[in-house]
């Protein structure tokens, strides 16, 4: 699910008024969202991992496929990343291989050219399809981006990841909160988590938790960057955390746009923007994911980040165990 607007403040922490106010919908959500985690799915050929974020955006979820499935390749794996995708490609039933040089973010979304850089991307709507093209196309085990809520295939492995500055936000599912399904119903149907940046891990994960991650600025741009004069633009989930990579890496953040996930910018938009950044002396510096929606737009400097992880040896042996059982119990035809 992709929110249409910036998440409200009061989703973050203390239970307020308008959150106790929108609690009776937030009680239905939540029922409706943990009967579809426990309804039954088909099983894939393949070797399955699911990846699902614990709220509705900006979690971490698709940096830490991509760091998943940097790590099976460096283990002789063929991943194949299963999408939602944007639009048409999203509900089609017919799946598409997403084709950097060819598609644009209108075509397959902004985060399928992103996974499509690392490993076969396959996007539609019926996932058991695109799992079976990736077969056939040589995939050896598959990765479900945003699978964990959808149940579409029964996953092998369920790996949650949660941003360690936002945890589940004020506990509650929306409208009055930003959890997308009930904390209780989530963490029953998950092996393992990632916790994404710093601080304490909290009392409910810790017995899920296989690796703390932080979000590395990739240090070409970010060499670029230091000393600079920077105006921010962002339209992910949680802008904030682009505005720490800008000044960990030493920019000097002069303004700044946030808008909502995955928007899609007006070219008035865009010429607002580049008036606004020339009359701070500043330049203009976007997300990567921002920069596959903007296309060939010129003015707009861009900071990847890649996710790195604390532990990636226990990472590892968890995807190495979780394969090999899975392969076994195909061999035995107990899936």
């Amino acid at each position: 699910m992709t929110l249409p607007f910036r998440p409200p403040k009061f989703w973050r922490s203390r239970v307020g008024l308008l959150a106790l106010a929108l609690s009776p919908w937030a009680a239905l959500y939540g029922a409706a969202a943990a009967a579809r985690l426990r309804r039954a799915a088909p099983s894939a050929a393949l070797p399955t991992i699911a990846v699902g974020g614990l709220t509705l955006g900006g979690d971490g979820k698709t940096p830490a496929t991509l760091a998943l499935a940097r790590m099976l390749l460096d283990h002789g794996e063929r991943p194949a990343i299963l999408a939602r995708g944007y639009g048409g490609a999203r509900e089609s039933a017919d799946p598409l291989r997403v084709d950097p040089a060819r598609h644009a973010a209108d075509d397959v979304g902004d985060e399928a050219l992103l996974l499509a850089a690392v490993a076969p991307t396959y996007v539609g709507g019926d996932r058991a399809a695109s799992a079976r093209r990736a077969q056939t196309q040589g995939a050896t085990v598959l990765l479900l981006d945003d699978g964990l809520h959808g149940r579409h295939l029964e996953p092998d492995l369920s790996i949650l990841v949660v941003d360690a500055g936002y945890g589940a936000g004020n506990g509650l599912c929306p409208p009055a909160g930003p959890l997308r399904a009930p904390l209780a119903a989530q963490l029953a149907r998950i092996d393992a988590a990632i916790l994404i940046g710093d601080g304490e891990p909290p009392a409910w994960l810790r017995q899920k938790l296989l690796t703390r991650a932080s979000l590395a600025p990739d240090p070409a741009a970010a060499a670029a960057l230091c000393g600079a004069r920077v105006f921010a633009v962002a339209g992910i989930g949680r802008p904030e955390k682009f505005a720490r990579s800008l000044k960990q890496v030493g920019a000097e953040l002069f303004g700044f746009r946030w808008f909502a996930d995955h928007h899609e910018y007006s070219q008035e938009e865009l010429a607002r923007l580049e008036c606004e950044a020339r009359r701070l002396s500043s330049r203009l510096v976007t997300t990567e994911k921002d920069a596959r929606r903007l296309g060939a737009r010129r003015g707009f400097e861009v900071l990847p980040v890649t996710l790195d992880f604390a532990a990636p040896e226990a990472v590892a042996q968890r995807l190495g165990e979780s394969i090999a059982a899975a392969r076994a119990a195909r061999c035995c035809g107990q899936t």
